[in-house]
């Protein structure tokens, strides 16, 4: 298959695939006997539709079913970048596939014939011609120079429909300690890394050459939050928050605090906000934010944190949110549409307790409000209790949603990405 594929030619062969499947009496792709080794709610079911990928993180389906999937540079001096899947006979599977960019990436997004993707330090962006899978055209350059240093420089991107693209420019700290992740060393105060770092920054998705100094800080006081999206005229993300409560304060947390301090959140953003990192944690032993011990707090301390806007939904600690996906299909019940379904990567945190996360879960909204959350999609650990993240068969990282409503997932171990479908049965 050449790097282009015209129209007629897909066409052709996705039509040809429809009269085989008609003629066989086949409703569509057939999920897994084993769901591809998911857990899923009575009535659903998966089929993995592409394995191997490399480090997925997110991804995006095309209106035609195409799928694009970011993927991170790999060890030994693989290259990310991102990964076009297609299906050339419709039976679900994936199995042409083309890969482009030469840096890897998390976020990636299907916009005006574009497919634009988020490096580490750039958003950049490559023309699909007519038909064609993966681009022939260079990348063209939106905005380079952000800010990216060891630490959470994963980044995702969010259009608003109206000319905006944010990007999330994580802090590259645990909680703005100088030296960084020291025992009982206190925070800066101010925290200077929040000028360049710590927030998200909107730029204009069609101006090339852009710096961070060109885009405007957005919002502020988010520690690492690769998972954001644009959904009812509104910004929304999912942030990992601070670790090592009992290895930086020993004595003062223990290992059980730590495991379940402090929450991850899911946050509806508003420009100006200020989500309180790194001076400030969600409790949810406490039910409300407390101060962070760099900053004297105790873990009931309230101080300065009134300031600050809560999460609209907190998570467990260490869980890992990275990426979010709002229910835009009508293919599920009613319950799901309007909800949002969040990818947890998995804990690292949590030792000498197991690790947790390592899951689809779901949180419905009825007017505008979150209700109470539930797993979705369960089993991608592989082995329960799973005591090092290293052992985990498949770790969540991407969720798109479908032309006809299937949620997409990727997961980043083994390179897989599955279709869930609800069938009723």
């Amino acid at each position: 298959m050449t790097m282009k594929r015209m129209m007629s030619v897909s066409i052709a062969a996705t039509s040809a695939a429809l009269v085989l499947s008609l003629t066989a009496g086949a409703a569509g792709p057939v999920c897994d006997p084993d769901n591809g080794g998911l857990k899923l709610p009575q009535g659903f079911c998966a089929l993995v539709v592409a394995e191997n990928i490399g480090p997925a993180r997110h991804l995006v389906v095309a209106p035609n079913g195409d799928v694009y999937v970011s993927t991170r540079n790999g060890g030994r001096g693989a290259t990310g970048g991102v990964v076009a899947l297609h299906d050339t006979d419709g039976d679900g599977k994936m199995d042409s596939r083309e890969r482009f960019g030469s840096d890897g990436a998390t976020g990636v997004a299907l916009r005006n014939g574009y497919v634009y993707m988020a490096t580490t330090n750039s958003i950049v962006r490559y023309k699909l011609g007519p038909g064609e899978l993966a681009p022939d055209a260079p990348a063209e350059v939106i905005v380079e120079g952000l800010t990216d240093r060891r630490q959470h420089a994963d980044k995702g991107i969010a259009f608003d429909g109206k000319g905006g693209v944010y990007v999330n420019i994580g802090a590259p700290s645990n909680a703005c300690q100088v030296p960084d992740r020291q025992p009982k060393v206190a925070g800066q105060d101010p925290c200077q890394l929040l000028d360049v770092a710590g927030g998200i920054w909107r730029f204009d998705e069609n101006k090339l050459g852009q710096k961070q100094a060109d885009g405007k800080r957005y919002a502020t006081g988010l520690r690492q939050m690769p998972g954001i999206t644009w959904y009812d005229n509104s910004l929304w993300l999912v942030m990992h928050n601070r670790d090592g409560l009992d290895t930086m304060w020993p004595g003062q947390f223990t290992a059980q605090e730590n495991a379940e301090l402090p929450a991850e959140y899911l946050e509806k953003v508003g420009e100006g906000s200020n989500f309180g990192w790194p001076y400030c944690f969600y409790s949810n032993a406490e039910g409300h934010l407390v101060t962070n011990p760099e900053y004297g707090g105790d873990g009931k301390k309230t101080d300065r944190c009134a300031a600050f806007t809560a999460p609209a939904v907190a998570f467990p600690a260490h869980w890992a949110p990275n990426d979010l996906a709002f229910y835009t299909g009508t293919q599920f019940p009613a319950k799901y549409r309007g909800g949002v379904f969040v990818a947890f990567h998995g804990s690292w945190n949590r030792a000498p307790l197991p690790m947790a996360g390592y899951n689809i879960t779901f949180v419905p909204f009825t007017a505008g409000k979150p209700g109470t959350r539930e797993i979705f999609a369960d089993g991608f650990a592989g082995k329960t209790p799973l005591m090092s993240p290293a052992d985990a068969v498949s770790r969540p990282g991407g969720l798109a949603v479908g032309p006809d409503g299937s949620l997409y997932i990727a997961e980043d171990v083994k390179g897989k990405i599955w279709r869930v479908m609800f069938t009723g049965k």
